[in-house]
């Protein structure tokens, strides 16, 4: 699977108004142009409301994978040529949930936005994770925790790349539209023609994953807007799922052989 947040360009984002106790605050200018303080409230408020999408999407996990009715739930998913439509309806749930997190009027849509990607993350990463938990259920393996910190320590460890350089990533945006195309492209014709994708296909994405990091966290430095943080955080955790996902596979795929 690969998906990534909807591109949002701040320079296009329109003024504010007061439109009461929903009303987004009016900030001058991107992140890059904030003052120190400001420049860092943003970012604690960004990684803050990461963290709690984290713990959200965790606990909504646990509690899909441990439903009576997950098994046929999980088999209905994955049949056939279902799971084309199961992309098909997380990428438009997520294009929806991008675009009221960018809502120029209303901290409430914001949060809307946030919390339905969580929930459409939680359900689209249920097959996953239900397998995985299975796989060490049956044959006594631990591998939802070891890629849940691999997954971590990757994302920490390009944040301070970007966070200590203060480098702009944003030549990274074609290259990760084309390498998202391809990557696209091969998942499709791996569910029509049913080959497995393998382990070399896990480690390439898990590079582009990566990438995603490095280009978004940029942006959340140098682009986004200091009142954007619900929406900074949402890209964010866009980019963190996809790591999750290819990193939990590939552990999968290590474990088995």
């Amino acid at each position: 699977m690969s998906y990534s947040p909807q591109n949002y360009d701040p320079q296009n984002y329109q003024g504010y108004g007061n439109q009461g106790v929903y009303a987004v605050p009016q900030m001058s200018g991107p992140v890059a142009h904030a003052g120190v303080e400001e420049r860092a409230t943003f970012l604690r408020l960004t990684y803050m409301h990461l963290g709690g999408a984290i713990l959200a999407f965790v606990a909504l996990l646990a509690v899909l994978i441990n439903l009576p009715f997950t098994p046929q739930l999980v088999g209905g998913m994955v049949s056939g040529y279902n799971w084309l439509f199961v992309l098909g309806a997380f990428m438009l749930v997520s294009w929806i949930a991008d675009r009221w997190a960018h809502s120029a009027t209303s901290l409430g849509m914001q949060y809307a936005g946030l919390a339905l990607y969580v929930v459409a993350e939680a359900v689209i990463f249920t097959p996953l994770v239900f397998l995985a938990y299975l796989m060490e259920q049956k044959h006594n393996l631990d591998i939802i925790g070891p890629a849940a910190l691999i997954t971590l320590f990757i994302f920490g460890g390009l944040t301070a790349i970007v966070m200590f350089t203060g480098a702009n990533f944003s030549f990274l945006r074609g290259i990760l539209f084309l390498a998202g195309l391809v990557a696209m492209g091969v998942i499709l014709a791996s569910i029509l023609f049913g080959f497995s994708l393998g382990v070399l296909f896990s480690v390439l994405m898990i590079a582009l994953a990566g990438g995603y990091i490095l280009y978004h966290t940029s942006a959340v430095l140098h682009d986004y807007r200091t009142d954007q943080y619900v929406a900074a955080s949402l890209t964010l955790f866009a980019s963190v799922a996809i790591l999750f996902w290819y990193v939990l596979r590939l552990v999968m795929e290590l474990q088995r052989d």
